[in-house]
């Protein structure tokens, strides 16, 4: 049973957007954003064409198959859910949220205006899942694309496990 969950619709501007512990987030970027010896992080030239998710220290950035409205499903659970059997594709990763605060946003909307809500603070592990969808009935820019839920389900966890690919989709994916 979920604690709670977060549906929504949000533009994701340039295929992507975030799910961010935006504070902590924010304070790892200003200390560490130019350090020449971390090795890349986000979006990495795997991340874009196989993970299809971008990760970096408090934040997920989700890729997606449209540069248009996308619909998503944030639900934090008390343990590991199920895994979604219609997916396309499935990754685990790790999101360290020691506010308990997640912020939604992307290159175009700004944190202040998307959606957010409160999780358990601290370690989490994060699986995002695209589950093929119909086209939202909402106005969209109409691009090319395939139509997905985005569905990220996150549950505490006490061990950091690193980024896993459950399921792999086909490749090339979007567009």
């Amino acid at each position: 049973m979920p604690d709670a969950s977060l549906k929504f619709l949000i533009d994701a501007d340039h295929g992507q957007f975030y799910v961010q512990d935006l504070e902590s987030y924010d304070a790892w970027m200003a200390e560490h954003a130019m350090d020449p010896d971390l090795p890349p992080v986000g979006w990495t030239d795997e991340a874009v064409h196989i993970h299809r998710i971008g990760v970096e220290p408090h934040s997920i950035s989700v890729g997606t198959a449209r540069d248009d409205m996308v619909e998503s499903l944030i639900t934090v659970h008390t343990s590991a859910p199920m895994t979604e059997p219609t997916a396309e594709h499935i990754v685990e990763a790790d999101l360290d949220a020691p506010t308990g605060q997640l912020a939604v946003s992307s290159p175009g909307v700004h944190p202040d205006d998307g959606p957010g809500m409160t999780v358990p603070g601290g370690l989490l592990r994060a699986r995002v899942s695209y589950v093929p969808s119909e086209p939202l009935a909402v106005d969209t820019n109409g691009g090319p694309g395939e139509h997905f839920l985005y569905r990220i389900d996150l549950w505490p966890t006490d061990q950091a496990r690193g980024f896993v690919i459950l399921k792999q989709g086909p490749n090339p994916w979007a567009g």
